[in-house]
């Protein structure tokens, strides 16, 4: 044991410890996404399409904030973008609880979203500074596990909250948020380099033309947009357990408490499993890794097909969670090889707005195919395109690991000493 606490947890720099601390944090306090619809619906008394828009309006700030907040952890820095971040957050929490009228909720659940997600790039993109390529896929796991880890304390202390006043859902939000800023505002350093790194002539042509383009150059990286466009395939069929999964079970007369038993086992296996996930797909590779990832999270999502009973409904939460598992880390991997160190923000924002472009479709897609073409079509559709993704995975991995080996720095020059004359 004390070895394989050492291989997973050993020789990760000190600042990361300072971000994974401040993760924890802030996760344990993150009351307000879990609650908000029930919030909106029970205490405003709104109707649930004045509820939907309204978290509609949160998705949209959020992937304006990505945009932003990637442009600015490479232009101003990660770390006056993080923490700006979640100050102005904080702040709207604690407005958004003392405010009744619809459209003024509304506004501040678009700026929330916005401040929010504008601080993940710069997240992601000091993690990606600060830990060499090696140690990455440790650091992005351990990092996953404790945001899971976070989620669990979190659910269960919002629903303390919420029963004692739910203006504490908000405030209690709003002070994790500012002590994760403070605790971070004096740990951190910023980790965006003044001048460019010596890199290939190819990643040093990429940051010229940012200089000049800004998003366009992202947005016109064929290698990175296929690998983004994957991503939304593969996170339309994962975000099904939030929407159709429960309205599934429903209709096989299960309750929704018995849902929430079910989807419990997806973060009790995360935080259990999730950091033995490096040793147990060590000498694989980031191409493999996901096509395997995508394979099973497919399949279980197929299985729900076939399922009846909560049991069975676990059976099939059990096995997508594994794919969910291995699909994490190596998608923030790839992620952090694909992009140029000049330019980590910009495609950590774009990256990011993929996951919301799927946080919309899943459900409205997802809902209609559900609606009018029931639950076996919708869940078959899930494995096919788990394995349509997985082929698209092997077919462009070789053309990202291309591109990976151009902009990886080249390694440290050997010096020779001159070998003395006898």
């Amino acid at each position: 044991m004390r070895r394989w606490l050492r291989d997973t947890t050993g020789g990760l720099p000190r600042q990361f410890w300072y971000l994974w601390t401040g993760t924890l944090i802030n996760r344990v306090g993150g009351f307000v996404v879990i609650f908000l619809t029930i919030y909106l619906t029970t205490v405003r008394h709104f109707t649930p399409s004045q509820a939907g828009l309204i978290m509609g309006v949160w998705a949209a700030g959020g992937a304006l904030g990505n945009m932003l907040g990637g442009v600015a952890a490479d232009r101003i820095g990660r770390k006056v973008t993080l923490l700006t971040g979640q100050v102005a957050g904080a702040a709207t929490l604690v407005a958004m609880a003392f405010t009744s009228a619809y459209w003024g909720i509304a506004g501040l659940a678009f700026l929330f979203g916005m401040f929010a997600d504008g601080a993940r790039p710069a997240f992601g993109a000091m993690l990606i500074d600060i830990v060499p390529e090696k140690d990455r896929l440790r650091a992005f796991t351990l990092n996953y596990w404790v945001i899971n880890l976070g989620f669990s304390f979190a659910a269960t202390l919002a629903g303390l909250a919420a029963a004692a006043d739910y203006h504490l859902v908000f405030l209690v939000d709003a002070a994790t948020t500012l002590v994760t800023a403070t605790f971070l505002f004096f740990t951190l350093r910023e980790t965006r380099s003044a001048r460019p790194a010596a890199t290939s002539p190819a990643a040093a042509s990429a940051v010229a033309s940012a200089a000049r383009g800004g998003l366009r150059v992202v947005f016109t990286d064929r290698i990175f947009l296929i690998f983004a466009g994957l991503n939304i395939l593969s996170a339309f069929v994962f975000l099904q357990h939030l929407t159709t999964l429960p309205i599934a079970m429903a209709a096989d007369g299960i309750s929704g408490q018995t849902y929430g038993y079910v989807i419990a086992l997806n973060g009790l296996l995360i935080v259990i499993g999730q950091l033995f996930i490096p040793r147990l797909t060590r000498g694989m590779s980031r191409t493999r890794m996901l096509a395997v990832a995508s394979v099973v999270t497919g399949l279980g999502f197929g299985l729900t097909a076939l399922a009846n009973t909560p049991l069975f409904y676990a059976v099939t939460v059990f096995v997508w969670t594994l794919g969910e598992m291995v699909n994490a880390p190596a998608n923030s991997t790839t992620m952090a090889v694909l992009s140029p160190a000049e330019l980590r923000g910009r495609y950590q924002g774009v990256f990011s707005l993929s996951w919301s472009i799927a946080g919309f479709v899943a459900p409205t897609a997802g809902g209609f195919l559900q609606e009018h073409l029931g639950n076996t079509f919708l869940w078959l559709l899930c494995a096919v395109v788990g394995l349509a993704v997985a082929a698209a995975q092997v077919a462009s991995g070789p053309a990202r690991e291309r591109r990976a080996a151009i902009l990886a720095p080249p390694p440290p020059a050997v010096s020779r000493q001159p070998t003395p004359v006898s």
